[in-house]
């Protein structure tokens, strides 16, 4: 099953290395084979190509020091049971300036018809470009492994030999990795399921092709590797509040943390929405190369669950770094968070409440236990006043909640124990009608008591 992919290949022809190449040639190359007619959503592989495409193109136009051309291949000849044209490649629209409503219009009555061409193609590309004094850069657009008897890897390999160097990125629908691996000799690739995540990558591929500064953002563990991820990184204009990018981290399927495109001409606060958050102050990127953002970020996990709970229990526990600093974080019990290594403060909102220390550990779980609450059910012939206690162990009492002055009755969940309510009638005015009851809660077990 062929799947629909967009290579996006950067062809860097280095006549000096201190020759300074300011103009940039983009070869876009259209796949108009016979399975592109196949449908993708509501709409078949190639209109929404040929759509995409126009875009992007479009998109282009005002761009200073670029020039853009197109070739196609598969439109020409078409397929059948006992032939396919393997030369069934053109060039439709050669390099030049303001050639824009040129590609669109040819985009536009393009016909899928015949193979897949790709080495071919990629072959014929090579000699598209007017000289070798710029970058050069070939974003092609397909739905499909080679067809013909040529190997595209064979063809990278000569391009290379020859002093160029190869790039590709692939986005793919109805992706099968097993297909991708063919193109791993020519180099790296993403894919896509939908129509609209093809558009953000095929966006994302010219704008490395445009602004050709790469970044890779390493979120280290507590021994420097970077393999922390899945977090949202917002990227800030230096000194100020304006939001340029948000990313969520993600580590690729290589294993390593995956690269986006940047503006080198600005400088950069990053947060790293970690639990607490992890800044980088006043970042400074190179330009025209690959960029390494390095953020130490080890974290570990804390989780809360009830030891002996026989149904569900709401409850939550706030997390700060120490006693007396703003909450970080707040956790249902039965749940499991990340954290930055280190120590926090944990107060359980139980009643009475729960207070813990603990350390997080690089990629270890700490677990804090707590035992199932059981519920107290009160009731009273008139209003009363007064306010529930735990009694502890060595006898000492603490005072847990007020009583509603206002009601006959209440409720709470209580961690298990004996308590103590003190009490009296609203409407008697001597201390002396002071009354006090004792009882024991048990986990997911009601008390009744009357007042």
């Amino acid at each position: 099953m062929k799947i629909v992919r967009v290579v996006s290949i950067f062809l860097v022809f280095f006549a000096s290395k201190a020759q300074a190449q300011e103009l940039t040639r983009v070869l876009f190359i259209l796949d108009a084979s016979n399975s592109m007619n196949a449908k993708w959503g509501d709409e078949s592989r190639i209109e929404s190509a040929k759509e995409l495409l126009a875009k992007a193109v479009d998109s282009l136009r005002g761009s200073a020091n670029l020039e853009i051309a197109l070739r196609v291949y598969g439109h020409q000849s078409p397929i059948t049971a006992t032939y396919q044209d393997c030369n069934d490649t053109k060039l439709e629209v050669p390099f030049g300036k303001d050639n824009y409503d040129r590609i669109k219009t040819r985009i536009k009555s393009i016909l899928a018809k015949g193979t897949t061409p790709i080495a071919r193609s990629l072959e014929a590309a090579a000699e598209d470009f007017p000289d070798m004094n710029s970058r050069n850069i070939i974003i092609l657009i397909t739905d499909g492994l080679e067809a013909c008897d040529n190997d595209p890897c064979v063809i990278a390999k000569k391009l290379h030999d020859k002093g160029v160097k190869v790039t590709p990125f692939v986005i793919g629908l109805g992706l099968d990795l097993s297909y991708l691996e063919q193109f791993k000799c020519i180099g790296s690739y993403s894919e896509a399921e939908t129509k609209d995540a093809f558009k953000t990558v095929l966006s994302n591929v010219i704008s490395k092709a445009l602004i050709n500064t790469t970044v890779q953002i390493n979120l280290n563990n507590i021994n420097g590797v970077p393999v922390e991820t899945d977090v949202t990184m917002l990227m800030y204009e230096a000194g100020t509040k304006r939001l340029v990018y948000t990313f969520e981290h993600t580590i690729n399927r290589f294993g390593n943390p995956d690269t986006v495109v940047m503006d080198p001409n600005i400088k950069y606060d990053m947060v790293v929405n970690t639990i607490p958050k992890v800044e980088v102050k006043n970042i400074v990127l190179k330009k025209n190369t690959h960029n390494t953002i390095v953020a130490n970020t080890p974290q570990g996990f804390l989780r809360f669950r009830f030891t002996n709970a026989t149904k569900g229990y709401s409850i939550t526990a706030r997390v700060t770094q120490t006693a007396t600093s703003p909450t970080i974080n707040t956790q249902q019990i039965g749940g499991t968070d990340k954290y930055i290594v280190g120590q926090y403060q944990v107060e359980i909102l139980t009643l009475p409440r729960i207070y813990k220390t603990v350390d997080i550990t690089q990629s270890s779980t700490t677990t804090i236990d707590i035992a199932a609450p059981g519920l107290l059910n009160y009731s009273s012939g008139k209003p009363i006043v007064g306010q529930l206690f735990v009694v502890k162990e060595d006898g000492a009492i603490e005072w847990v909640c007020n009583l509603d002055g206002n009601s006959l009755s209440g409720s709470w969940n209580l961690q298990p124990g004996n308590y103590r309510i003190v009490y009296r009638q609203k409407h008697l005015k001597l201390t002396t009608y002071t009354m006090e009851k004792n009882f024991k809660i048990t986990s997911n077990k009601t008390t009744p008591i009357n007042l």
